[in-house]
């Protein structure tokens, strides 16, 4: 367990054998962090994709993946600071790290935060969901307004049949008090006026009839269309309502999380960042140890060595290329010395030619004299005018 922590500190154990037991405590320590860091992050990350997708096995997969790359991230961190014993000049050196842990601190720390205030989230997301029923509710209550209006108009229907009704009930009244003596004339039977009375009642008895069928026809067409909004009302407020019951993603969480009191939230995302900001500043407050001077000696040493390999190459390099130099200087001397060796060559081998035919014609004019005295005379005058004899 204390290699595995040193591998997680990124430290080379090698050297940390050589070392006292306070830099194996001192490193074990740093790892351990760094592991429980990236641990932390796997968790948070499961949890975060378990609310979106509500699957366990994918959950579990990003978990280990975000909890591996957090682990990697912190432990390059770590691994890539060296202690020269200069706390400023190491602080500004990690303070790009610092933000960047800050920024994996408050992502790992959301996701649990949802978790630790889950009742309180519940409480808030239930009220939302009760408030954006009731909204939807009289939203869709005002695009359904024609309900009311059909209901009026039905109404006013059996307003007009009630009026006729208490018309043709009075005309029933007058009739029966013709007829009985107790009202008109004042006499007991049927005479002219008692049949001018019953002609009305039955006019209006009959218009009233024919009103109630109309009206009953007319009253049955209107409650059918009211039964078919109500039906399509309901279908939308259940619709809505149903919606409105999957108000609980990720997104909704953290805006409930938003409307908590701040103080409880906010010492979360502290603990968090501490907790993540630990392997830096863990390793950033340790003092220089045998450990830090031991490695700063070998990588030197593997540096100078290094240095030398890349001068020795260099070196050999610059040979090479000093031979190459010296072997085509070499060769376009001995190029232009043949050269000329050639055109000296050329240039003796056409004077021994000139001679040789000098001799052939001096051997040939000769004969040529000897022959005849005349044409030696000949022979002069023709070497005047060539210019044989001019000096």
């Amino acid at each position: 367990m204390r290699k595995f922590f040193w591998w997680c500190a990124g430290a080379d154990d090698t050297i940390l054998e050589k070392c006292s037991k306070s830099e194996h405590v001192k490193y074990a320590g740093i790892g351990a962090t760094v592991f429980f860091t990236g641990l932390l992050a796997g968790i948070s990350g499961a949890y975060a994709l378990y609310t979106v997708f509500d699957a366990a096995a994918m959950a579990i997969a990003f978990g280990l993946l975000w909890g591996a790359v957090i682990f990697n991230l912190d432990r390059f961190i770590v691994s890539t600071l060296r202690k020269e014993g200069k706390f400023w000049k190491e602080l500004l050196q990690v303070t790009p790290r610092i933000l960047l842990a800050l920024v994996l601190a408050v992502v790992i720390s959301k996701p649990l935060e949802l978790k630790i205030f889950d009742k309180e989230i519940q409480a808030i997301l239930k009220e939302k969901q009760a408030e954006l029923a009731i909204q939807h509710k009289a939203l869709v209550g005002k695009q359904f307004g024609e309900v009311d209006s059909v209901k009026s108009e039905i109404g006013a229907i059996r307003q007009e049949v009630e009026a006729k009704v208490q018309e043709r009930n009075k005309l029933y009244e007058a009739v029966a008090a013709e007829a009985d003596g107790t009202g008109g004339t004042g006499k007991v039977g049927r005479g002219p006026i008692y049949e001018e009375k019953k002609r009305q009642y039955d006019k209006v008895d009959e218009e009233l009839k024919l009103l109630q069928a109309s009206a009953a026809d007319r009253i049955l067409l209107k409650e059918k269309r009211i039964s078919e909004l109500m039906a399509k009302y309901d279908e939308t407020v259940a619709e809505g309502q149903e919606s409105f019951s999957n108000y609980d993603g990720l997104m909704a969480r953290i805006n409930a999380l938003d409307e908590l009191p701040w103080l409880p939230v906010f010492f979360i995302t502290l603990l968090f960042i501490c907790l993540e900001t630990a392997p830096i500043f863990t390793k950033l407050i340790s003092s220089k140890g045998p450990y830090d001077d031991i490695l700063k000696g070998v990588e030197h040493e593997r540096t100078t060595q290094e240095m030398q390999r890349v001068r020795e190459r260099q070196k050999q390099y610059d040979t090479r290329q000093a031979v190459s130099e010296a072997k085509f200087f070499a060769r376009t001397e001995y190029e232009v010395e043949a050269k000329r060796e050639e055109e000296r060559l050329k240039s003796d081998a056409h004077l021994e030619v000139v001679r040789e035919s000098a001799a052939v014609w001096k051997e040939r004019k000769l004969n040529d004299i000897s022959r005849s005295p005349n044409t030696a005379a000949d022979i002069l005058n023709d070497g005047e005018e060539n210019g044989y004899y001019k000096w």
